[in-house]
């Protein structure tokens, strides 16, 4: 009888606590429930002030949480445009713009682009050469407008340029080595009726070739060489320096034929990055880091994206359906269906065995060119 009393008030505990528990969870999913009330109930105001500083990968989680926070985080995300990649037709004026968003090719006739020669791209304008008559001049295939500049004979050497020729802080920059130890440094603004040209002595050997590289980034030009030495010109100081920066190491397996042009060079953010290729290998990835005057082998865009192509290379983040720490190149497979990229984040290449020479290829074959916001097609 004694051991039946203490089984019931046994089990009379264990119901007391069981109901117990269940009513301080019962609270606990009220209090959880109170609080994402009070969240979505926030002004919209200061909803709208939170969610834009947010980057877009937040930007889009948030917008997960109900339906008020959904409203505003459509409104105020922000979403970078993609590169296009433009193919140079020396057969016809039609020319072909690869958008690798939507996976679509689009087609503009381009009489005016008739016996001239990419060099550079920039918000979303060309600088080209004209053969014929020793030229350069900028023209913008979305809008047709074109800017003229002063002849120029161009040899065997790169030429780029800070910002659209439409802005007053646009200035022209090309270099052509006099000898190994001398460089001539040629700059120009829109406008001018002729080219400044400088000599200046090197520290290190500095050769020009169409294999160099180009990029402008935070007021000077960064140039690096076919054979890895990189040169810095201040247009503000008007100085020129070979940094005394060893070239990139690069494994044995990479000094296989025309390992030295498959090279490309991009910045972002202030910083810079060289990539280097190979047919039979993954590239390898290094960051400028300055302030050791080192090349830094990275594994890791931290999220941006690269569009890689041999005349101009550039650098977005906050994409939608684009890779994120990836190579896009300028080459498309699959009857225009498939851009060919580089994952960093898989250590391959999309699609799968889908690597290439990049030496091999012609460097004023296809360039990568920024159209402007929400342009969708040539009427």
């Amino acid at each position: 009888m004694a051991g039946r009393r203490r089984k019931k008030i046994k089990l009379s505990a264990e119901t007391v606590t069981v109901k117990d528990a269940t009513e301080t969870a019962t609270v606990e999913n009220v209090e959880t429930m109170e609080q994402l009330r009070r969240w979505s109930d926030l002004p919209p105001e200061l909803l709208e002030l939170i969610l834009s500083r947010l980057k877009l990968d937040d930007n889009l989680r948030a917008s997960a949480v109900c339906k008020s926070w959904n409203e505003v985080a459509c409104v105020v995300r922000v979403v970078s445009q993609s590169p296009w990649i433009m193919y140079f037709n020396k057969s016809s004026d039609l020319y072909e713009f690869y958008d690798p968003t939507s996976r679509k090719i689009h087609l503009a006739e381009l009489p005016e682009l008739a016996e001239t020669r990419a060099c550079y791209t920039k918000d979303g304008w060309l600088l080209l050469y004209k053969l014929g008559i020793q030229s350069l001049f900028f023209f913008n295939p979305f809008t047709r407008e074109m800017i003229g500049l002063p002849t120029l004979k161009m040899t065997y050497q790169i030429v780029a340029f800070s910002a659209a020729p439409t802005s007053p802080d646009c200035i022209l920059f090309t270099l052509k080595h006099v000898t190994p130890e001398v460089v001539a440094v040629s700059t120009c603004r829109p406008g001018a009726t002729e080219w400044t040209t400088v000599n200046y002595e090197n520290r290190y050997s500095f050769v020009s070739s169409v294999w160099n590289k180009l990029v402008f980034c935070s007021g000077k030009f960064y140039c690096f060489s076919l054979t890895g030495w990189l040169g810095v010109y201040d247009p503000v100081e008007c100085s020129w320096d070979v940094v005394s920066v060893l070239p990139p190491k690069c494994p044995e397996s990479f000094f296989a034929k025309n390992w030295w042009k498959g090279k490309f060079m991009a910045e972002y953010n202030g910083e810079i990055f060289v990539i280097y290729t190979c047919s039979n290998e993954n590239p390898i990835l290094y960051k400028l880091d300055e302030a050791n005057l080192a090349w830094k082998e990275t594994k890791t865009l931290d999220g941006v994206t690269l569009f890689a192509s041999f005349l101009t290379s550039h650098s977005r983040i906050d994409l939608l359906g684009l890779r994120r720490n990836s190579i896009y190149f300028s080459k498309v497979r699959f009857y225009g269906k498939r851009c060919i990229l580089y994952s960093l984040d898989d250590c391959r290449y999309y699609p799968h065995k889908q690597r290439h020479d990049w030496g091999e290829q012609n460097p004023f074959e296809s360039i990568w060119i920024e159209p402007p916001k929400d342009f969708t097609g040539f009427t």
